[in-house]
């Protein structure tokens, strides 16, 4: 049977719509691509071609690949089933991607699907669901392997070899006593070369401490990061085994955040549909083009506190966007730069003093490199020295305020609770619209009074 290129999906695709081959499409989507490569096909096809995708996967492919959409295109994919097709789809599923998954649905048919589980199924989805999504115990898998330390390593072999499989990611079992509470780890390379007479007690590890069960998703991320964990037990208040954590989930997390960080400069949701409904679209962005606009208004009033300047010097219109576009390009340096050390870590109260001082002593050096720069081209543009001193000056100044408020306005909104990806943007501009429009027309008034 001839297959679909896997290259320019897309564009196969609609060959393929428009011949009526449809036996070649449903053919390469369960046979020949893999169920991440399918979501991503997904994710880039506008809704019509989206929605014929989906119904041309196989029944047992559907759970794989709906796993690895975007939150938006679960919900919708989500929205046109009823609560026997939801169970049937997701019930295969490891219990993290089941409750992700789930929170995609409205409370009402959550809670109607839950009720319709198999009460083993419920009991672990409800465990997972009694934890704030954004911490280790949302992240965490309730499949664990689990050994006792008086057990000898003969034994410990007798046991795992009476499962059919272990879960996925499992490089070490997981030690706790008869009330489950952790113990240690037993790392499967520690236990295949041991002896099998000693007891696991004599070789297990028990300088690897649990993840507390509250503690953020990021948190856990950089702590697999620094230890270059693949697995990690977590654990309840009382330090009882209630799951574990896998590399996997980490990598979801780290892209998660990557997602939110480049989209919320924009002031758009990461998990955003790039081919969302018009009127989805349009309701997202108008909330931040109005918080734009407001902010837009301010730097308005202060020109217009200069009008009569300005009509006298008809320069200082031509100029100004100038001076407010060099300011907020170096005020946009310094803003990613804080955040990129936030979420890496790195930045904090205690580092933001060096931090502010290295910033503004850069901006004053740009500062005067390209304030020298313009002064000279306004001079000879308008034929005036004073045009070009008032806007150098300017520069200057801007350049200052822009590295100053790229230093303190993520610190400030992020001691406040506020995400600093989200509004910090916003809030820059502003400023360094209001500072460079204010120096420039303030000392325009002053030279040419």
């Amino acid at each position: 049977m001839a297959q679909i290129e896997i290259q320019d999906p897309l564009h196969r695709l609609s060959e393929a719509l428009s011949t009526g081959a449809l036996q070649q499409v449903r053919y390469t989507l369960n046979h020949t691509l893999r169920p991440t490569e399918v979501a991503r096909l997904l994710e880039k096809s506008p809704p019509k071609e989206r929605h014929v995708l989906w119904n041309l996967i196989s029944a047992e492919l559907e759970p794989k690949v709906l796993q690895y959409l975007g939150d938006d295109i679960q919900a919708d994919i989500l929205s046109r089933l009823n609560n026997e097709e939801v169970l049937a789809l997701t019930e295969s599923l490891d219990s993290d991607d089941m409750v992700d998954i789930l929170q995609q649905l409205p409370n009402r048919v959550m809670r109607e699907t839950l009720r319709i589980m198999d009460k083993q199924n419920r009991r672990r989805v409800e465990k997972l669901l009694s934890y704030p999504e954004d911490t280790a115990g949302g992240l965490m898998n309730t499949d664990t392997t689990t050994i006792r330390p008086d057990i000898t390593v003969e034994t410990a072999l007798r046991y795992i070899r009476r499962h059919k499989e272990i879960p996925d990611m499992t490089d070490s079992l997981i030690v706790v006593s008869r009330k489950d509470s952790y113990i240690g780890l037993l790392p499967l390379t520690k236990l295949l070369v041991a002896d099998p007479s000693i007891t696991i007690r004599e070789i297990m590890d028990t300088d690897t401490d649990p993840i507390d069960a509250f503690m953020p998703d990021h948190d856990v991320a950089k702590l697999f990061e620094q230890q270059d964990l693949i697995s990690a037990p977590v654990v309840n208040e009382r330090g009882k085994l209630v799951g574990r954590i896998t590399i996997d989930d980490v990598v979801d997390v780290i892209r998660e955040d990557a997602d939110h960080s480049l989209m919320s400069m924009a002031g758009l949701d990461e998990d955003h549909d790039t081919f969302s409904p018009v009127m989805i679209t349009t309701r997202r962005r108008a909330v931040w083009l109005g918080i734009n606009l407001l902010t837009a208004f301010i730097a308005s009033a202060v020109i217009g506190l200069f009008e009569e300047t300005i009509d006298k010097v008809v320069a200082l219109a031509v100029l100004m966007p100038i001076v407010a576009s060099m300011g907020g390009i170096a005020g946009s340096q310094t803003l990613t730069l804080v955040i990129r050390g936030q979420a890496l870590g790195q930045v904090d109260k205690s580092n933001a003093g060096w931090l502010l001082n290295r910033e503004v002593i850069v901006s004053i050096l740009n500062g005067i490199l390209w304030a020298a720069v313009i002064a000279v081209v306004a001079t000879v543009w308008f034929n005036d020295i004073n045009i070009g001193i008032v806007i150098a000056l300017a520069i200057v100044i801007n350049l200052i305020a822009g590295a100053v408020a790229g230093t303190l306005l993520p610190i400030t909104l992020k001691s406040m609770g506020i995400d600093p990806a989200l509004a910090g943007s916003v809030l820059l501009t502003t400023i360094t619209d209001v500072v460079g429009f204010f120096a420039f027309l303030g000392l325009a008034t002053l030279f040419f009074a």
